[in-house]
């Protein structure tokens, strides 16, 4: 997260998003106002691009990906 920080959302893969925005869902409860920006810019830029259904989000399905746990 730290290093995708530094760069834009818009400069973000379709499955960083993705999975970030699940991450952020699955704490919403604990977020400062800091936490809720981001999770908010996430879910414009997700938007932007056509929503979830609209982006590629195979990493869910793909065992090697970094963002898998």
């Amino acid at each position: 997260m730290t290093k995708l920080a530094m760069i834009s959302k818009k400069e973000w893969k379709d499955n960083e998003l993705t999975y970030f925005h699940h991450s952020f869902q699955q704490i919403t409860p604990y977020l400062n106002e800091e936490g809720r920006e981001i999770h908010l810019q996430i879910i414009k830029e997700i938007e932007s691009r056509g929503g979830l259904n609209s982006i590629d989000s195979n990493y869910i399905h793909d065992k090697n990906s970094k963002y898998r746990k």
